[in-house]
């Protein structure tokens, strides 16, 4: 039988339909098996796969899990299914999602990679209510983020290496309890040894080499892109010589800021201090 071509660029779902078909040919499924993995019939599944039918996300969860694509299909249900997120950052996250090494200086927020729920709602609640952002778009910009989070469950994981400006930590989102919870969070991801947590402190003052939010990507092919942001969109830059500009300041930045063990018993001191506090 002659396999149907998918121009990845007939429209929004063609993209999604390329990648399931290619993760399933990847593990050696039919369609009628994989069909009969994650509920439907086969020939829904086809139609998906030809970009004639949008997928659920039903669907889209139990193709990664039994495809194991690390959440790649669910991050694409999300970026094709909803348009409240900043233009070019569904961009970076497909890049995100294949990267082998991921690296970000962060500064007053906690990354959405290491974000509880209640954390990425009560910042997203906060924009909500200052009618920077409508409630449905809040929800939309939660759950994309959660999403994104399957990345780090892939088989290889990327390599997480998060700076955060002390900032990140002693800004109260959320309340208490909710803050508590994050840095929780943040003392287990640190655990895993794909993930590298760093605390960039106070006292680090003017030889802190960023002013602004970093984010680099080490793809498969070792090609190095970074991402940044102006006014009201996102940008990837594949420029080698600002790449490396950047890569340099960041490793310096590695070496200024608190090493893994220091960051972490910062971080439990500042959970601690709110425990008691709260109590």
């Amino acid at each position: 039988m002659n396999k149907k071509t998918i121009d990845p660029t007939s429209s929004p779902w063609a993209a999604f339909g390329v990648q399931l078909r290619r993760s399933r040919e990847a593990v050696g499924l039919t369609q009628v098996q994989l069909a009969k993995k994650v509920g439907c019939t086969a020939s829904h599944l086809s139609y998906v796969e030809l970009a004639h039918r949008p997928p659920s996300l039903q669907l889209a969860e139990l193709a990664d899990q039994e495809l194991r694509t690390g959440g790649t299909l669910v991050l694409m249900y999300w970026q094709l299914k909803h348009t409240a997120l900043l233009e070019g950052f569904p961009e970076y996250t497909n890049y995100e999602a294949r990267a082998e090494q991921i690296k970000i200086f962060e500064i007053n927020v906690i990354p959405g990679l290491l974000q509880t729920r209640a954390y990425a709602t009560a910042i997203e609640t906060g924009y909500a209510r200052q009618g920077a952002a409508l409630p449905e778009q809040a929800d939309e910009r939660i759950n994309f983020r959660l999403a994104r989070q399957h990345i780090l469950e892939r088989t290889p994981p990327p390599v997480l290496h998060a700076v955060l400006d002390e900032s990140c930590l002693r800004r109260l989102v959320g309340g208490r309890d909710v803050m508590i919870e994050q840095l929780l969070h943040l003392e287990q991801l640190a655990d895993r040894p794909n993930v590298v947590i760093q605390v960039a402190p106070y006292s680090l003052g003017e030889n802190r080499p960023f002013t602004r939010v970093v984010q680099l990507l080490t793809m498969p092919n070792r090609k190095v892109l970074s991402y940044g942001e102006i006014e009201q969109r996102g940008y990837i830059d594949r420029d080698i010589q600002s790449v490396l500009a950047l890569t340099r300041s960041y490793d310096r930045l590695v070496v200024e800021a608190m090493n893994q063990a220091d960051s972490v018993a910062m971080i439990r001191a500042v959970r601690r201090d709110l425990e008691w506090t709260s109590i």
